[in-house]
């Protein structure tokens, strides 16, 4: 018997996280073979019963993890009737059930995760954690020690301070600078918004690495399964926060 709760089944999709899964059942967002549950401990089977939340049917596969190095110009979402391009145009039809893991800028290209696994993704998303993440910058101009400071201790977006963040690597070039930066923030388009504050425009930002995932060898537009190891890395999360142990950085 495969029968599993219906709370966990929204979660194993990738729908939403445990709670979540709990409030939407409870709201009556959920049907089993067409009626209402609203008992989230209700036992379902992938394989025989039609689940759907908020009218949409979900897909009865476990859990799959993939690795997506988004190309710049494509919008990271599921849908978006404004996006010209998505992610989910880079993925083939039996991969549509999947959700990408927080957001790229449009611009910004590099590491996605893609999965249906609704717990992990809280776990990288939700601020709580501060998981790192670390993007490969090239920016215009000189930056300067002065700059390297203030962006380290943070600007203020906003009217609010952003976290410490830390810069590596950096290489003075004839116009412009190479470095890596080291967040755990996600706010929208921050690290260009940071840069600019300080009068550097970005040219190129690539996301390089997310909590212990590298983006490596991957093109630009390609896609790959996560290995079991990167799969259980990502989920020792918990305890490598917790720590704050410090990352092993990739090379540029």
């Amino acid at each position: 018997m495969n029968e599993e709760k219906l709370q966990l089944f929204l979660s194993h999709r990738g729908i939403c996280s445990r709670r979540k899964a709990l409030e939407a059942i409870k709201q009556g967002k959920v049907t089993v073979n067409g009626n209402v549950v609203l008992e989230p401990s209700a036992f379902v089977d992938p394989e025989k019963d039609l689940v759907q939340f908020e009218k949409q049917r979900i897909s009865s596969q476990g859990y799959q993890y993939f690795l997506l190095n988004k190309p710049s110009g494509f919008t990271t979402t599921k849908a978006d009737r404004h996006a010209e391009k998505t992610v989910m145009d880079l993925l083939p039809q039996d991969l549509q059930h999947l959700h990408p893991v927080g957001r790229l800028d449009k611009d910004t290209q590099g590491l996605l995760i893609l999965t249906n696994d609704g717990d992990l993704t809280y776990q990288l998303t939700h601020p709580k954690f501060d998981v790192d993440k670390i993007y490969a910058v090239k920016a215009q101009g000189r930056l300067s020690a002065q700059d390297k400071q203030r962006l380290e201790k943070g600007v203020v977006l906003d009217g609010k301070k952003t976290a410490p963040a830390e810069i590596l690597r950096i290489a003075i070039l004839a116009n412009s600078t190479e470095f890596l930066l080291k967040i755990h923030e996600g706010r929208k388009r921050q690290i260009r918004r940071m840069l600019a504050i300080c009068g550097h425009q970005v040219i190129s930002l690539t996301r390089i690495q997310q909590s212990t995932l590298k983006l490596g060898e991957l093109k630009s537009g390609h896609y790959r399964i996560l290995t079991q190891e990167e799969v259980n890395g990502l989920k020792r999360l918990r305890s490598q926060v917790s720590s704050r142990k410090p990352l092993e950085t990739c090379n540029l």
